[in-house]
This record gives C-alpha cells, structure tokens and sequence, in this order.
C-alpha cells in the first residue's frame, strides 16, 4: 500500500485525483492542473509537499559531518536560518540527490530530502557516518508535515490565515528560515514564484490546510508543481539528474564548492570527470509535438537529449530542459515521433516571478 500524508483525507475530500508518486499516495490536480498552474503564477496556490523528509542531523560534530557529506559548502553557513541548496555525490561525482540543508546551531542542521530517495539518502548518511565516525545523531522526521505556499499573493495570503507566524517571517530573505513555536516558516519554494515552505506538527496539518485554502490559497497537485519548477528551471531529480550524472552535466556546478581545500565525497570523482555537457532549456518552434523527456535532439556537435519536458501553460509553448554537447549552436532539432521539429536553445529559467523571460 502505497503511503500517506497527514492530509490524505483533505485532498480526498477536495476531489482530487490521486496516483501512487514513489510510493507515495499523492494529488495530481483537483480538477485541473492547467487552473492550478495559473493560480500560482497569478494568486496563490498550496502544495503538500509532506512526503518529502525532514532529517535533523544535531551533534558537536555537525558541521564537519555536512562538510564531508554534501557537495556544496555548509561553511557558507554563518547566520541561523540560512539555507544552502546542495548535492549529495557517489565517490564516482554521480548526484545521490539533491536537497536544502538549513542552519540553525553549531549542533543542529536540517536538511529536506526527496521523497523517492528518503531511505536510500539516510541509508547514506548512516553509512558516511559510521565510516567517518562522525558525533551525530540522524533523525528522520515523520512526524512533521511540509506545506508550500507559493504565489504572488501568498504573502497576503499567510498574513490572513496565521498573521502571527507571518510576523515572525515577514522579513525573511530568500534562502532564509525561522523558528517560531512549533512551526519552522522557509522563504523557499519550486515554482519559481514567492512564497513560503512551512514545516509543522504532522498532527496540526489538516487545520492548517483548511485555514489555508479558506484564505485564498488554491490546492494544487503534482502536475502543476511539475510545470511550474520546469518554466522555473529547476531540476528534478531521477529525471535531469541521477547517480549516472554529474552535477557538472546538469546544470548544477553552481552548487559545487571546488575552490576551498575542504573534501567532501565526490570531490575527487569530478575533478577526475570533467564537464563534457551543456544543460540548455529548449523551446519548440514547430508545431506537431510536445517536448518530452528522453527525446532525442540533433544538434551540429552532435546528439543530446531531453531530460524535462512539456507544455508550458504560461508561454503556450513547448518547452523543455536538454543535456547537449558543448557549444551547441541556438538552432535544434528534436525527434518527437520520428520526425524532426525545429527548436531553440535558451537559457533557463523561462518564467520566474510571472514574467515571461524568454521569447
């Protein structure tokens, strides 16, 4: 039986189409997913995100242990409530995932896993741990749930329905977290929109949900969170990413801190595997096709391929996230069905903030 969120129950209730999402049995969309795109680019819109995991790693040897765990370098780390976007590395430089490790004392960091590689990442964790004999203790959370509220309204929005919690955040920068009470209040999201990412007492969660959406905000599922984080350019992880890629090949060399002298695993597998791709967003000239993941785009360098793609509802256009070879030209084909359709590479994200950045 495929698990459940504390608002199971509410998105049932909603009318929501459910499906089995790694495991997981979550929303896709209430109705439709088009109508929920287009609320969070233009009001407000609310995720469960729950089955993501929360894991606190607390201990004097915290952040030493993240240091030799993650990809990225937690020492950016100085101001409690600050939050890093990192990857976790095979020893090969292969992504074992991606997430966001938050700081809040020397003995206690968060970090928020995806939900398909929860067990595997504290599996990981666990292991990386016992090797390096690391003072730390690893948590996971079940017991918290995850909600995203995203939109240009949701500022208004979380005022109406909490304004308490809303004045402890309403200052937070993005990257940035706060504790207030029981509630842990995130200025992050993936949807390219504003917003807030609020982790709460698992129990309380249905009464927020149902405060919540009395205030404006608009339930959303999996489907529209899928094309909003991909007009955003934001990867997802075991489509444009997986332990075969490198960070380097998907776009994420941001994330890497190869400068510092510190080690961290996967350090030593990627400056032994040099970049050899370019991670491009797409859009679809001709007619006939949507752009789809696993495509295959002929280009004058060479093959690449599609790893994210559809219809975007705020563009009217295909578009999609690609793994060319270096230098790729603007000019595209992509082979939908056997038959080449012109495209155009660009550089992602498409839409951010409701405004359209490509043409």
């Amino acid at each position: 039986m495929p698990k459940t969120t504390p608002l199971n129950e509410a998105h049932r209730a909603a009318g929501a189409r459910m499906v089995d999402f790694g495991g997981w049995d979550m929303p896709v969309h209430y109705g439709s997913q088009i109508e929920e795109h287009h609320a969070v680019r233009g009001k407000a819109g609310i995720f469960d995100v729950s089955h993501m995991q929360v894991v606190d790693i607390e201990g004097p040897g915290a952040r030493a242990f993240l240091r030799l765990a993650l990809a990225n370098n937690v020492d950016k780390l100085t101001q409690p409530g600050k939050a890093l976007y990192s990857c976790m590395l095979t020893e090969e430089g292969g992504v074992v995932d991606d997430l966001i490790v938050y700081f809040f004392r020397e003995d206690w960091f968060r970090v928020v896993v995806n939900a398909g590689t929860a067990e595997k990442d504290i599996a990981w964790l666990s292991r990386l741990k016992d090797q390096a004999g690391a003072q730390v203790r690893i948590t996971p959370r079940r017991d918290l749930a995850i909600l995203a509220l995203q939109g240009p309204k949701a500022r208004e929005g979380f005022a109406h329905a909490f304004l308490a919690h809303f004045a402890a955040a309403r200052d937070l920068k993005p990257f940035n977290a706060v504790l207030h009470g029981d509630w842990m209040i995130a200025r992050t999201g993936y949807t390219g929109e504003d917003g807030f990412e609020i982790i709460i007492p698992a129990a309380i969660a249905p009464d927020a949900w149902k405060t919540l959406t009395a205030n404006g905000f608009r339930p959303a599922g999996l489907g529209a969170r899928d094309t909003l984080r991909l007009e955003a350019g934001m990867n997802l992880y075991g489509q444009d990413m997986d332990e075969r890629v490198s960070p380097l090949d998907a776009g994420l060399a941001w994330t890497v801190d190869l400068k510092s002298p510190r080690n961290f695993v996967g350090k030593v597998g990627l400056e032994s595997r040099p970049r050899k791709s370019d991670f491009v967003g797409l859009v679809l000239l001709d007619s006939g096709g949507i752009l789809r993941a696993h495509q295959k785009v002929e280009t004058a360098k060479g093959e690449g391929e599609i790893t994210s793609g559809t219809f975007s509802p705020t563009m009217e256009k295909s578009i999609a996230l690609a793994r060319v070879p270096r230098t790729t030209g603007a000019a595209v084909q992509v082979d939908i069905r056997g038959k080449l359709l012109n495209a155009r590479v660009v550089k992602a994200p498409f839409v951010r903030h409701g405004k359209i950045l490509v043409s």
